[in-house]
């Protein structure tokens, strides 16, 4: 993974992974089981903004793994499953984890270089 340039990318890809696992959850361990037990005469949905709020984070999500591979110029297959790895809960966040693998154990072979 190259370094220079990469620190911010990272971080923006950790900010992102997060929030997206933290809204993953929401909607499939709040929004959706609450939404099975509703019965047809309820009127609206005071919890949609869950749904709406994903969508919209996981757009951002997906802008973010395709600059972190870009960047770190990793393979179609690595940034999909990367891409992927938002749409399940807790994916995301280990995920999270592998990139911060990666780069710290890149850091330190860098750093033994010198």
């Amino acid at each position: 993974m190259k370094m220079a340039g990469m620190n911010g990318t990272i971080n923006r890809y950790r900010v992102m992974a997060l929030i997206a696992g933290v809204m993953s959850l929401l909607l499939w361990f709040v929004y959706m089981p609450l939404e099975g037990f509703k019965s047809n005469s309820d009127e609206g949905n005071s919890l949609l903004w869950i749904a709406i709020a994903h969508g919209y984070i996981y757009m951002i999500y997906v802008l973010t793994a395709v600059q972190l591979s870009v960047k770190a110029k990793w393979s179609l297959t690595r940034m999909l499953k990367y891409i992927l790895a938002g749409t399940l809960p807790i994916a995301s966040f280990i995920a999270e984890r592998r990139v911060v693998a990666a780069f710290l154990s890149t850091n330190e072979n860098k750093d033994k270089g010198r």
